[in-house]
């Protein structure tokens, strides 16, 4: 089988951008069973709810679901198991710096497939007021209504 080029997005955390301002994000590879890779090329992951923490020097993801392989019987494992996330032990000791001091937490945004190895992106993240809510989605909103009056008048 050959190699495929480039990047192929499997999920995305949109609950992670309207919940966190995401500061500073990280690409790291996570340690699967064969079987989970096979539901992740059918697309099968849900990262809402997820998050990362730090044990023992090692980082893990909690809450990631990935549905079991029909064809997998036996080798399935537990599909809200937790993982272990893979990144250099510098980056791991200064992450768990940055959640223990300044109050941040690890959230995945991303899970693709990049040169057919599944990657993680975790973001630094610090958590929305509600007033941050609301005024995120204000300007969502005059955004797309500048947009419609820009189409409509171009349609004139």
């Amino acid at each position: 089988m050959p190699i495929q080029k480039g990047i192929k997005i499997i999920a995305e955390n949109r609950k992670a951008f309207h919940d966190y301002f995401i500061d500073e994000r990280f690409e790291c590879g996570v340690a699967l069973s064969g079987t989970e890779v096979k539901s992740l090329r059918a697309g099968k992951v849900n990262l809402k709810d997820s998050y990362c923490q730090v044990k023992d020097g090692e980082i893990f993801v909690i809450g990631v679901h990935i549905s079991p392989y029909e064809n997998g019987n036996r080798f399935n494992l537990d599909p809200m198991r937790t993982r272990k996330l893979l990144m250099h032990k510098r980056e791991i000791i200064r992450l768990y710096s940055k959640t223990k001091e300044d109050g941040l937490t690890l959230v995945p945004t991303k899970c693709y497939f990049k040169d057919s190895k599944v990657k993680f992106e975790i973001g630094l993240a610090r958590g929305k007021k509600n007033f941050d809510k609301r005024d995120t989605e204000a300007a969502k909103q005059a955004k797309r209504d500048i947009e419609r009056a820009v189409k409509n008048r171009n349609n004139l």
